[in-house]
């Protein structure tokens, strides 16, 4: 792909996440995934994404900054959400937070094969000792 359609397979990507079409993960990542440098399955990934919903109800990925190139993604996703209980091991318990992942993606055969994810813990933290810093 050139970096205009890998542009435009990201936005379906996303599209697809923030539709919950999770059914239709199969159209946008292999089989198998390395995901910070561990091998799941497509089922696996699904199933991660599956969890994040039901513990975020009102999650939704934001692109702020989407850098592409023929098999490569940057991206730097915006998150404003509640998380309803414990969020990556911080008791939000319900609490409104925003906070920024930085993700990279590797491609193969069309698809997305790696995956680098990077969630900024520090700015959760704060905001739940009110040290909000958006």
């Amino acid at each position: 792909m050139d970096s205009l359609a890998t542009r435009h397979f990201y936005q379906r990507y996303i599209d697809c996440l923030n539709n919950r079409s999770l059914g239709d993960l199969d159209q946008f990542v292999s089989q198998t995934v390395i995901y910070n440098q561990n091998q799941i399955s497509l089922k696996d990934y699904q199933e991660m994404l599956t969890q994040n919903f039901r513990d975020i109800p009102d999650l939704y990925f934001h692109v702020d900054l989407l850098l592409t190139q023929e098999n490569e993604i940057a991206c730097r996703l915006n998150f404003s959400c509640t998380p309803v209980t414990v969020f990556m091991g911080i008791p939000v318990h319900g609490q409104k937070v925003s906070f920024s992942e930085h993700v990279f993606y590797r491609l193969a055969g069309n698809k997305i094969s790696e995956v680098w994810s990077l969630i900024d813990k520090d700015a959760i933290r704060d905001q739940i000792k009110g040290e909000f810093l958006f």
